[in-house]
């Protein structure tokens, strides 16, 4: 049995401390704040001025699952979680209000992309064939969804529309992988189509979380380890990583000793640690170490970031669901910049409260805002939206480029590294969080 520390309870690292707890270590959790989740938490709300009632509840961004995720739903349910009731589950729909658009049905793949494309909405035949076409070359070119290192998704797309591009691949790859097909990784991309319309029956489907994000996995991970005997400490901020004098292999965090330690931290707040450690009296006459260290410290902080914007607007008077869909596309451009509109109301939240979401979010804070808005009131066919609170992630994931080099999960020998930005084949997904999470549990059970 292991003494292994935690760096970070977000949901890479509260599968990593659920997975070394099943492998029968000692876990102790430290997070630096006092709300488990990171990136995809729970949020004290703040209300629009004058508006009347308690604050609804809100989170750090509107983030959503899909069937595949089966990483994400054996955690939930490991810890407690029934994810029939903490998800809704909806086909794959990528419709806008005006009902144009696909929407995927709920039968055995491929089937139900072939039958989605066929009667799609607002698509002549050409686009429908050109769609089917170029899915065909996606799912058989190269052996099966693989393409060139150096691809992006609009190479891998030459040939579609305008209006497919549009209505179809840019507002699948943003929301896949928060980047532009213009930019965005094709390998990547291919590689989530894949496993959404391959891993069976309902791998497509949307899982929209009917509870706050915190309540969906990290809180019920912290009281299952709780319950086992595992620390999970929150507001304890960890400083300083060290390595142990040799012969051990341990580290000490902030000066208390462990067998093992793992930095589920974002990458740039790992970077800085491990840099600093390579910089140790301890770690100085250890070389190789060293080397070690400060290699995947630099790889690390080289990774680029995109911003994620989530405007929270209320339907003023709304009793009842405001939109035909718990999520809704919306078209998007310069100025009006939001992709997505989810009816919170309908998924644990207030009757009328939208969730408004602008991926790779750039500009001005408050223009984008006012933006969302009226693209909202407009393409939504609202009165009036009155403004509730705009959370913008500014690291929210990494871009998502071609031929990304990605920081290993293994650092140094006892030094771990899990999050969704280690070297693995999904974006900045929960999925992918907790698969980093998982697989650096999993290798601790093997020492």
């Amino acid at each position: 049995m292991q003494r292994v520390a935690i760096i970070g309870g977000g949901w890479a690292g509260m599968a990593a401390a659920v997975a070394a707890a099943q492998a029968g270590h000692r876990v102790t959790v430290f997070e630096a704040t006092r709300v488990l989740g990171g990136r995809a938490r729970a949020l004290p709300a703040t209300d629009a001025p004058g508006a009347p009632g308690a604050p609804p509840p809100l989170d750090n961004g509107q983030h959503i699952l899909i069937g595949a995720y089966t990483e994400c739903l054996h955690l939930m349910a490991q810890v407690g979680v029934d994810p029939e009731a903490a998800l809704l589950r909806l086909p794959l729909s990528l419709r806008f209000a005006d009902g144009k658009g696909i929407r995927l049905p709920d039968i055995a793949p491929p089937w139900d992309a072939v039958w989605g494309i066929a009667t799609a909405r607002g698509w002549g035949l050409r686009q429908r064939l050109a769609l089917m076409t170029t899915t065909a070359r996606w799912m058989w070119g190269l052996g099966g969804f693989r393409c060139e290192p150096g691809d992006t998704v609009l190479t891998i797309s030459q040939g579609l529309p305008p209006q497919l591009m549009a209505e179809f691949v840019e507002p699948l790859c943003v929301s896949a992988l928060n980047t532009p097909a213009a930019e965005a990784s094709a390998t990547v991309f291919l590689r989530v189509l894949r496993d959404a319309l391959f891993s069976g029956r309902g791998g497509s489907n949307l899982l929209l979380p009917r509870t706050d994000l915190g309540a969906l996995f990290p809180e019920p991970a912290a009281q299952w380890l709780q319950a086992q005997g595992h620390t999970v400490h929150r507001a304890r901020r960890v400083q300083a990583i060290a390595p142990q004098s040799p012969p051990s292999s341990g580290w000490t965090v902030d000066g208390e000793a462990f067998d093992t330690a793992v930095l589920a931290l974002p990458s740039s707040d790992a970077a800085r640690l491990v840099a600093a450690c390579a910089g140790s009296e301890q770690a100085a006459p250890r070389k190789e170490l060293c080397s070690a260290l400060y290699d995947w410290a630099a790889v690390a902080q080289a990774m680029r970031f995109t911003a994620i914007a989530t405007v929270y607007a209320r339907v003023p008077g709304a009793q009842g669901p405001v939109l035909e869909s718990p999520m809704l596309a919306l078209r998007s451009s310069m100025q009006e910049p939001a992709q997505f509109a989810f009816d919170r109301g309908v998924l644990g939240g207030p009757p009328g409260l939208l969730a408004l979401v602008v991926s790779a979010f750039e500009g001005d804070r408050a223009e984008r805002e006012q933006q969302v808005l009226r693209q909202a009131m407009r393409q939504l066919g609202l009165p009036a939206l009155d403004l509730v609170q705009t959370v913008v992630e500014k690291r929210a994931t990494f871009a998502c480029t071609p031929a990304l080099q990605r920081p290993s999960n293994a650092i140094a020998p006892g030094l771990w590294a899990c999050g969704d930005y280690v070297r693995g084949p999904y974006p900045a997904t929960l999925e992918g969080a907790v698969l980093a999470g998982t697989a650096v549990g999993q290798q601790l059970g093997k020492k």
